[in-house]
């Protein structure tokens, strides 16, 4: 089982959140439940990338015959999806200051990631993202949309951001907002996918936002 490596000195472009979110894993445990669907094909010996991996609910999905980093701000978090996935690398670090060399992964992972940052945070994000990948690279999106049924909900700190009680944020995309996110990478789909889920007897609108970039 690899053993995690830890970025203290970084400047944390996420720090509020970092307390948030650890607190929720310490207090909650497991915050994900159920099955990614559709993930995107990745070839057999791809070194992977995942931003903000979370308690490992994504890292279940990728193929056995990839290499993975996994990547969050969470220590908690982090020895939750190790727990799940012993073959990947495992660094606590900020993802808009990547402890990563330019161009040496094949593909990166951000879902519902930048959604839980600030803007100029998503910002260095989307550029460190970029920064990482490989020409010829991809990079996968997913964050919920603002037709999600949880938009609005909570304190606005910024346009479409809002901070629910335990104190993490969350923002709500448009797709032309995650398209200019990453306009240092090359637009390869975008879509919204949309589902219903039943609550106390009445269907509810989720939507999230999918893209996928390619470094050219």
């Amino acid at each position: 089982m690899h053993r995690i490596l830890v970025y203290p000195n970084q400047k944390h472009h996420s720090r509020p959140h970092l307390q948030a979110w650890e607190k929720d894993y310490i207090s909650r445990g497991r915050l994900w439940g159920g099955a990614v669907v559709d993930l995107p094909a990745v070839p057999e010996g791809s070194l992977v990338l995942e931003l903000g991996c979370g308690d490992g609910k994504t890292l279940v999905a990728l193929p056995g015959g990839c290499r993975v980093v996994a990547l969050d701000v969470s220590s908690k978090a982090l020895r939750l999806a190790r727990s799940v996935r012993a073959d990947a690398a495992f660094i606590q670090a900020d993802a808009g200051c990547l402890p990563l060399r330019d161009s040496s992964f094949d593909a990166v992972f951000a879902f519902h990631v930048a959604s839980h940052l600030l803007a100029d945070a998503r910002r260095a994000l989307a550029a460190e993202a970029a920064r990482v990948l490989k020409p010829g690279g991809r990079l996968f999106f997913r964050d919920f949309s603002d037709r999600d049924m949880r938009a609005g909900g909570g304190v606005e700190v910024e346009p479409a951001t809002f901070r629910r009680g335990s104190g993490i944020f969350t923002h709500y995309f448009t797709e032309d907002e995650a398209v200019a996110l990453f306009c240092g990478l090359r637009l390869a789909s975008v879509g919204t996918h949309c589902w219903k889920m039943r609550i106390k007897g009445e269907d509810h609108l989720r939507a999230e936002v999918q893209a996928a970039f390619l470094k050219s």
